[in-house]
């Protein structure tokens, strides 16, 4: 096993959420393409009295980017169990790429008085979108004609985001530095794919 899988392993097994089961689902999908770059995310929702985890691991490859989440599944008077999903998207398929960073005290930015408090990484490769619709008006406040809706449709095949509060300033580096990375990675791609047309 690789130095790279070893560092997703430890930080999947860090999480205390199914390691072993989630580790096995990324390794079934990289197969024997190495690991460039991981990242994972644990999150952790309430729902009136009971606490829903849920854990994503992203892998990058020369190639591929392996997408994988894992949910737990509560059966009334039955055993515990998780679904694991993995999907593998392949570079050249990516239509966007979006890294957002929140930034406390921008005009210190550099120093140690400022640093990023948020970062958000959406990915998008046609599978998904998200519509925004809101009513359509005009200019005239006493026009109460009917203008239909107006609004945005955004690619939402997958967004992570992680905080400083939350996750922790390291983490919201992780994710920064794996979006960058990505975002170099489709690049290139895109244009090797453009130059062989």
């Amino acid at each position: 096993m690789t130095d790279s899988l070893h560092a997703m392993r430890d930080d999947v097994a860090a999480c205390g959420y199914f390691p072993d089961l989630i580790s096995d689902g990324m390794e079934l999908a990289l197969g024997d393409e190495p690991l460039v770059r991981h990242l994972v995310h644990h999150e952790a929702t309430f729902s009136e009295d009971s606490l829903n985890r849920h854990l994503t691991v992203l892998g990058l490859t020369d190639t591929r980017l392996v997408v994988s989440h894992t949910d737990e599944h509560t059966i009334d008077l039955g055993p515990m169990q998780a679904a694991s999903t993995t999907e593998v998207v392949s570079l050249d398929s990516f239509t966007s790429v979006s890294l957002t960073r929140i930034v406390s005290h921008p005009e210190k930015f550099g120093s140690n008085a400022s640093r990023v408090e948020e970062a958000w990484l959406a990915v998008g490769w046609g599978t998904m979108r998200r519509a925004d619709l809101e009513p359509a008006g005009c200019g005239d406040p006493d026009c109460e004609a009917d203008h239909g809706y107006t609004g945005t449709l955004t690619a939402d095949d997958l967004t992570v985001r992680m905080s400083a509060a939350a996750d922790g300033v390291e983490n919201v580096a992780r994710l920064v530095d794996f979006g960058v990375e990505l975002q170099r990675r489709t690049g290139r791609t895109a244009m090797t794919t453009r130059t062989l047309r």
